[in-house]
C-alpha cells in the first residue's frame, strides 16, 4: 500500500489564527481508503521552505497530499514551491483561465488581474478543474512520489478529494482495502495502569492497539486494515474481547458514545432525575448535565472552598427543595501542590463523600472533575 504524508500550507496555520481541519478530513479520507499515513506538517507562506518540505516529504511518501496556498495573491506560493522542489518553472495554461473567468461569471463578478496568477502551473503538472471554486487544483507526477495540490478552503478541498483525487488514487494504486479504527472509551483508570494490562496488544501489528489519555479518560483505540469492513470486523473481534476482559467495568462505551450519554442511560433507566450544585468548575459540570434532558432538573453555583460537610448539606437541601431523586454536588479546592476534588452524590438509597486529589495543571482540574462526576453517575 502507499504512503502518504500531508503538507498544509499557511501561516495562519502557524501562528494559531485558524485550526487545521483540511489534515483531519483528509487523513480520515486516507485511512478509508487504506492508504498509511506517517506524517502531517505545516509550513507557512514561504516559497522556499514549502519547496524543501515537498522535497523532504518525497523521501519518505508516495503521495504528497498538500492543501493552501493556491490563491490570487502574493502570499499564496504554493504553484512555485512546487515547481522549485521539482526543478521546473511554472507557465501559464489558457484553458485554466478560461475556467477561472467562466467561474465568475457564473457569480456575475469579474476577475482582476492577480487571478491570473492561479492559471498558472508547475511544467508537466496535470490540471483539475475546479467546480467549486476559482483555484484550479493540480498533481505532478516524479519519479518518487505524486505531488497533489489542493486549495485551502475546506469545501473546495473536500469537494476535489473525494470527486476526483480520491478516485485518481484509486486508480493508480488499485487500491483494495481500508483502514478501520474503533475506540473504546474509558474511566476510573489512569493510562500506565492500562498500559500494564494490555503492554502485549500494543506490540500486534495488525489490528494495532494504542492509547490516548484525556484529563479522567483514557481512550484505547484498535485500527485493522483489511479489503472490506466485514473483514476489519473479524480482526476486530478477539482484541475486542480481550481487552474487554482485561480493564471490565473502566470501559464506559465505544466510538462516539460519550460519558455523559452512559450516565443519563443509566439514569434514565432508574426513572431518576438530577441535581448539580458545583463550584469552581467554572460551568464545566452544568453544561455536561444540561444535556441530559430527561433527567436533569436545575443547577447552582455556589460557594468558594466549600468543607465537605457544607457541600454535602447544601447538595441535600437543594436536591430537596428540587424535588429530584439524585444531588450532585462537586468543589474544586485549589492547593500549592495540588487541587482537591470533592464529590458528593445523594440518591434514595446511600450517600457518598469522595475525595480524589488532582495534580495535574490546575486549568485541567475541572474536565478531570466532570469526568470523574459523570463516571459516578453511570456506575450508580
Amino acid at each position: 500500500m502507499p504512503i502518504a504524508e500531508i503538507i498544509t500550507i499557511g501561516t495562519e496555520l502557524l501562528l494559531g489564527d485558524i485550526l487545521d481541519t483540511n489534515a483531519q478530513f483528509i487523513a480520515r479520507k486516507l485511512r478509508d481508503h487504506g492508504i498509511d499515513l506517517y506524517r502531517k506538517s505545516t509550513v507557512g507562506d514561504n516559497p522556499q521552505r514549502i519547496a524543501q518540505a515537498i522535497q523532504q516529504a518525497e523521501e519518505r511518501a508516495d503521495i504528497i497530499l498538500m492543501t493552501g496556498g493556491l490563491g490570487p495573491t502574493v502570499d499564496d506560493p504554493t504553484r512555485e514551491a512546487v515547481a522549485m522542489a521539482v526543478g521546473v518553472q511554472t507557465e501559464f495554461r489558457p484553458e485554466l483561465w478560461e475556467q477561472i473567468q467562466n467561474r465568475f461569471r457564473r457569480y456575475n463578478r469579474h476577475p482582476t488581474e492577480n487571478n491570473k496568477r492561479q492559471a498558472y502551473l508547475p511544467v508537466g503538472a496535470l490540471a483539475v478543474e475546479n467546480p467549486v471554486g476559482t483555484a484550479p487544483a493540480f498533481i505532478h507526477e516524479t519519479s518518487k512520489s505524486i505531488i497533489i495540490a489542493l486549495p485551502g478552503v475546506p469545501r473546495e478541498m473536500e469537494h476535489l478529494l473525494e470527486q476526483t483525487i480520491l478516485p485518481y488514487l484509486q486508480k493508480r494504486y488499485r487500491l483494495n482495502c481500508i483502514i478501520k479504527s474503533r475506540v473504546l472509551h474509558t474511566s476510573g483508570a489512569g493510562e500506565s495502569q492500562i498500559d500494564d494490562l494490555i503492554e502485549d496488544l500494543e506490540r500486534q501489528s495488525n489490528p494495532t492497539v494504542g492509547l490516548t489519555a484525556h484529563s479522567g479518560q483514557v481512550d484505547v483505540r484498535i485500527t485493522a486494515k483489511a479489503e472490506s469492513e466485514a473483514q476489519a470486523d473479524h480482526l476486530f473481534q478477539p482484541i475486542e474481547e480481550a481487552l474487554r476482559q482485561r480493564l471490565g467495568e473502566w470501559i464506559y462505551g465505544a466510538d462516539e458514545e460519550t460519558l455523559e450519554s452512559i450516565a443519563l442511560e443509566n439514569l434514565k433507566n432508574k426513572n431518576w432525575t438530577l441535581v448539580v450544585v458545583e463550584s469552581r468548575l467554572n460551568g464545566a459540570l452544568i453544561r455536561k448535565c444540561a444535556s441530559m434532558k430527561d433527567v436533569f432538573v436545575s443547577a447552582q453555583v455556589w460557594g468558594d472552598n466549600p468543607t465537605p460537610d457544607q457541600l454535602l448539606l447544601r447538595t441535600d437541601q437543594y436536591r430537596i427543595s428540587q424535588k429530584a431523586d439524585i444531588g450532585l454536588g462537586v468543589a474544586i479546592i485549589p492547593g500549592e501542590e495540588k487541587q482537591d476534588i470533592f464529590i458528593t452524590i445523594i440518591t434514595p438509597g446511600e450517600t457518598k463523600n469522595i475525595h480524589r486529589p488532582f495534580g495535574g495543571p490546575p486549568e485541567y482540574a475541572p474536565r478531570w472533575a466532570v469526568n470523574q462526576s459523570l463516571d459516578l453517575l453511570r456506575k450508580l
